[in-house]
């Protein structure tokens, strides 16, 4: 894993799996531009098949902004394996995340424990994940 240094055309493909596409450019300034977002990359040899984003937040808590997984590399633990990268980089006293009903089964498979926020747009109910 490395943390993201550049922005590429790559790069924004795969963060657009976890985020609106017209968000993708604002959300990668971030994580060039603060210190406490960061992106880290996953590869399979060369090829660029995940990426998951955090904050460290105060108390050594850290929030997953974004994680993805390229299409062809999904349910082989890439995802599962980038949660446990952070977890042991950084040994945090909580790590969550938001998300939405697509990625409510990932987070469980992850040992996350799983509340509903509710219809938080119209329409849509999230869910906050909490390990």
């Amino acid at each position: 894993m490395e943390k993201i240094t550049i922005i590429t055309k790559e790069i924004k493909e795969l963060l657009s799996q976890a985020t609106a596409r017209n968000k993708v450019d604002d959300e990668l300034k971030k994580y060039l531009d603060y210190n406490d977002w960061i992106l880290y990359l996953h590869y399979d040899k060369t090829i660029l098949v995940g990426c998951i984003g955090i904050q460290m937040l105060e108390n050594n808590r850290i929030e997953i902004k974004h994680i993805a997984t390229k299409k062809a590399y999904r349910h082989k633990r890439i995802g599962s394996n980038m949660i446990d990268y952070i977890v042991k980089t950084y040994a945090p006293s909580k790590i969550f995340a938001e998300t939405d009903k697509d990625a409510v089964g990932f987070y469980k498979k992850s040992d996350f424990t799983i509340n509903s926020l509710g219809e938080k747009y119209p329409g849509v109910e999230r869910f906050s994940c909490l390990k």
